[in-house]
């Protein structure tokens, strides 16, 4: 990783009442943070959420990778897989993981951005609907933010959606979500050739990593005005 120093460290984040597991990865001079909002069955040892965290942090971004579910939780989930598809519990969890990190010393000079996949780039969009001063960025892989409902008319953050183009169902589904965000905002819908729901081809998911870094790296770096 081009002999960046990254500090690694394990945190138990209380949001809504439960303890949540997390990794927190801190480049030296970050420039911002991001959240990943994993989604259906996913957890913060997922490969490919860990793979993009890294090209994250290679930009010079901090990264926390989070479970939205406890261990009993998920034990339940694997047999009724119904708690990944609550996507309010998973947006207030995610809303929960925010108020947290605003305590922590090491994150309060760093702009928050949200990384959402499947169902948590839902929770991702509604948790930055409500708390419009936190996000300052939210990108969606392979995501259904069609999910978000009425809060898609809410989101301020500038929002990159990332689909692959073989995923044609869940285009459909973002290209309808991205109709009804806010007019004249800063959001985008990108098809990646040759990409299927889980960038699982060649070179797919790294060029998806790349679009997040690139898009966290303009919008956690701004300034703000006044």
């Amino acid at each position: 990783m081009n002999g960046m120093n990254i500090e690694n460290r394990d945190v138990q984040i209380l949001s809504t009442g439960v303890r949540l597991e997390g990794i927190v990865s801190i480049p030296e001079e970050a420039k911002g943070i991001v959240l990943f909002v994993h989604g259906s069955g996913s957890s913060r040892h997922s490969p490919r959420n860990k793979y993009v965290a890294q090209t994250l942090q290679e930009g010079g971004l901090a990264t926390l990778l989070f479970d939205l579910l406890t261990p009993q939780e998920e034990q339940t989930d694997l047999r009724t897989q119904h708690l990944r598809f609550d996507i309010n519990l998973l947006a207030r969890r995610t809303a929960g993981v925010l108020e947290w990190l605003d305590l922590q010393p090491y994150a309060r000079e760093l702009r928050i951005g949200l990384f959402g996949s499947s169902t948590g780039a839902a929770a991702a969009l509604i948790a930055a609907a409500e708390l419009p001063e936190k996000v300052e960025a939210v990108v969606s892989r392979g995501g259904r933010p069609d999910l978000a409902g009425p809060a898609l008319q809410k989101v301020q953050a500038p929002t990159l959606l990332i689909v692959g183009a073989h995923d044609e169902v869940v285009i459909d589904l973002n290209e309808k979500a991205l109709a009804q965000m806010q007019p004249g905002a800063e959001n985008k819908l990108v098809i990646v050739p040759g990409a299927s729901h889980l960038f699982e081809e060649p070179g797919m998911l790294e060029y998806a990593a790349r679009l997040a870094r690139d898009w966290f790296e303009e919008h956690l770096s701004r300034v703000s005005v006044g």
